[in-house]
């Protein structure tokens, strides 16, 4: 007697469950997975493509199987209708594409290519680079008279200090990640390990918050709870009071361009490159897992410099032949 052979079906390309799911939804089902694994930096470009994309909705459920290119070249010409400029398009548009590639490997809709007609490149932006004089200068004001200032100063310095080390990761940076002179701690945005050896002018500020808070496992005030949920809530609103901060003390300081997060970290690796350290070293000194990530920080070199280097080449027409 022969018996029938019974084959495992694979569930349909979206299906009902494709049908049912709405992609804002989907959306931040994955802000959820990323908060919960620690990929902190992550959710929150994650998070702020979902309020921009609820907003295009209207707060309005959007069925996943509905989600083509017409949908999103929609949603782009609605963000340039609002101003947005083309990197921050690019920005929404490959967090979308991200997200749906997942759902395609979830077998929730069918792989359509929505993504083909849109940019999803990096257009050059003006360095966020600072000299590193204005580093010098903003470690040596006296801030006494503002605590809230002050931190905000010491985290900019102890960042430029360990090589560019991110707001989120000195945040949750505790105090049993120093050991034996060497910061240790893993970085939330790729979750890669990395070791900095505390030079005296980050241990000078480690030890200045050192008694500000006993009972706190943070080496900064920045964070009170140790649960981490509870955490990532405060630090999303530490990281907006820390740009804002930022921002006066580059008026401090006479900087029209402005300070932000980001700079310290891109002021290291320019000031790393301008030593002439090799990209390799600089790229394993910021934790990239590319060195074209390192290229990407480096591209655009100061005006300045440039034109110092026109100036030298072109001296020899001052005089004639």
């Amino acid at each position: 007697m022969k018996t029938k052979r019974i084959e495992s079906r694979r569930p349909e390309v979206g299906g009902p469950s494709g049908r049912r799911i709405s992609f804002p939804d989907y959306l931040r089902r994955q802000i959820e997975r990323l908060t919960e694994s620690g990929r902190l930096g992550t959710a929150r470009n994650y998070l702020r493509t979902w309020n921009s994309l609820n907003a295009f909705l209207a707060g309005k459920p959007f069925p996943m199987h509905r989600f083509d290119s017409r949908f999103v070249e929609e949603y782009g010409e609605w963000l340039r209708r609002r101003g947005v400029v083309r990197n921050t398009v690019s920005f929404y548009m490959r967090v979308l594409r991200s997200v749906y590639n997942r759902a395609v490997g979830e077998r929730l809709v069918a792989q359509t290519h929505p993504f083909g007609n849109v940019y999803t490149g990096i257009d050059r932006t003006r360095k966020r680079a600072v000299d590193e004089r204005i580093i010098g200068r903003l470690s040596r004001l006296d801030l006494r008279g503002s605590a809230p200032l002050a931190l905000a100063r010491d985290l900019f310095v102890f960042s430029y200090c360990a090589r560019g080390m991110a707001f989120v990761d000195m945040a949750f940076l505790r105090r049993q990640d120093i050991r034996d002179g060497v910061v240790h701690y893993v970085r939330h945005k790729t979750g890669q390990p990395l070791s900095v050896r505390l030079e005296p002018c980050m241990q000078a500020i480690v030890a200045r918050y050192a008694g500000r808070a006993p009972g706190s496992p943070y080496v900064f005030p920045v964070l009170k709870s140790g649960e981490f949920g509870s955490a990532y809530r405060q630090y999303q609103v530490a990281l907006n009071y820390y740009n804002r901060q930022l921002k006066r003390l580059a008026a401090l300081v006479g900087l029209e361009t402005g300070l932000s997060s980001y700079t310290s970290r891109h002021s290291w690796a320019t000031a790393a490159r301008n030593h002439e350290v090799p990209l390799p070293v600089i790229s394993a000194g910021l934790g990239h897992t590319s060195e074209h990530t390192t290229r990407i920080y480096l591209d655009c070199l100061e005006s300045s410099v440039i034109d110092r280097a026109n100036r030298a080449i072109v001296a020899c027409l001052a005089g004639g032949e």
